[in-house]
């Protein structure tokens, strides 16, 4: 009997470990201290003291001025767990990705650490590229070499089929690669390689950070690599990054694009004159944040939200003079905030809502105390376009003018509703235009 009670105390002491507090300790007062919480993924406390090195041209931990000594100080950091890279001033060349890894955290010094991406060579392949193949063959192998990055495609592998990867052997003509193809890359299909790669890129990432960088992406010397498998600043599945006070210019692509990616936060990044998107949110990215960025003089849209963006957060940032759209908005891109951006001088629509089917299309977006001003430099355009099967949004205390001389307006619309439209609500609004509100729904 006494050996029934004894186990039946030290289980209630195990279950109802309170029970073990002595009569004048209230709960927590017996927790360990601080210092002595072990990490949730670590058998250890959080430490005071993280790894950090300097990487510069001189006077540092690790010197160089390319993609290599940036890498080795990266990959070192992660060896220990994580830490801080210090990129000093100064222009370092790029024939392959700066690489991030887990728990690292890059910085530069504000507008001096400028990461250049090299001049690029592009051939066709001579033999076709397999899907799951590791290796491809080029007609001209002038400018490939090992250690640079490459993209491989053709005319039917684009989007996320087009193969990004490290040069890691070569014989004659044939060249071997880190990851597999992502698609049969045919000769007839015009498949070819490129030595054209994110300036930065992270995969499979958790708890990163970059800052003060600032990437020129050579546009003159590089072809286009498109922006779900690229761009200046590139993540797929790069879970809780955080990119602040970055500068993207002349990339061949998209400025910054994250990708399967929740939880991203850009701050204070400016995105200018590259070929195609300023922002690319897409593919399932949740609850983005960006906040006080520039997107300006790009080549298609300004903040192109993708595919399945949901939850987003996008605030007083600057989308001008972008050759699209200011902003894109289509594919499940449901229940975002947009709020105090100033959209202004974009080619076609400052807002521009895609067309997509109801099962498809952008519900229940709010946009409120936004300027979207003088759009349309390529032509008549809207403040506000709203297309498809679009559900339940709402428009509150937004500006929607032209301030252009009468005999050079073109954003001769407020805001126009397709006739396919749901219901929204227009509330509190300034519209200034030849028509304010173009509703072409049924009444």
């Amino acid at each position: 009997m006494n050996s029934i009670l004894s186990v039946a105390t030290v289980c209630l002491l195990i279950l109802c470990p309170q029970l073990r507090l002595s009569a004048d300790e209230s709960p927590g007062e017996s927790d360990p201290r601080p210092q002595e919480r072990q990490l949730p993924f670590e058998m250890h406390a959080k430490m005071t003291q993280l790894p950090i090195v300097h990487v510069g041209p001189a006077d540092a931990d690790l010197v160089g001025t390319d993609n290599r000594v940036l890498q080795a100080a990266v990959d070192y950091i992660a060896s220990l767990g994580g830490g801080t890279v210090e990129i000093l001033p100064g222009e370092y060349l790029m024939r392959d990705s700066l690489h991030l890894r887990s728990n690292v955290t890059v910085r530069g010094t504000k507008g001096e650490t400028i990461l250049r991406k090299s001049d690029g060579v592009v051939s066709p392949l001579s033999v076709d590229g397999d899907f799951g193949e590791q290796q491809f063959t080029v007609a001209d192998a002038t400018g490939f070499q090992v250690g640079f990055g490459v993209a491989i495609w053709d005319q039917n592998a684009g989007g996320f089929h087009t193969s990004v990867a490290r040069i890691t052997g070569r014989s004659d003509n044939t060249f071997s690669i880190d990851k597999p193809l992502m698609a049969d890359c045919m000769v007839h299909n015009k498949a070819r390689a490129a030595t054209v790669f994110p300036v930065v890129s992270g995969y499979d990432l958790r708890n990163v950070r970059v800052e003060n960088l600032v990437i020129e992406g050579n546009k003159d010397a590089n072809v286009e690599l498109n922006g779900c498998r690229g761009g200046g600043i590139f993540l797929y599945r790069g879970f809780g990054t955080v990119i602040q006070n970055c500068e993207v210019r002349n990339y061949n692509g998209d400025g910054i694009s994250f990708q399967q990616s929740n939880d991203v936060t850009i701050v204070g990044c400016r995105s200018e004159s590259n070929t195609q998107l300023g922002f690319h949110p897409g593919s399932g990215s949740q609850r983005p944040v960006v906040q006080n960025c520039i997107a300006r003089h790009n080549g298609t849209d300004g903040l192109f939200l993708c595919w399945r963006v949901k939850h987003g957060f996008f605030e007083n940032n600057l989308l001008e003079a972008n050759g699209r759209f200011g902003i894109s908005i289509g594919h499940k891109d449901t229940d975002n905030l947009l709020q105090s951006n100033r959209v202004l001088r974009n080619g076609e629509d400052g807002v521009n809502f895609r067309n997509e089917t109801l099962g498809m299309a952008a519900h229940r977006n709010r946009l409120r105390d936004n300027v979207i001003e003088d759009n349309g430099t390529n032509g008549s355009a809207a403040g506000i376009r709203i297309r498809g099967e679009t559900d339940g949004l709402v428009f509150e205390n937004n500006v929607i003018r032209d301030t252009r001389p009468s005999e050079k307006q073109s954003q001769k619309v407020g805001v126009l509703i397709e006739n396919q439209v749901g219901t929204l609500t227009l509330l509190d609004n300034q519209i200034e235009a030849e028509n304010p509100v173009e509703d072409k729904r049924e009444k």
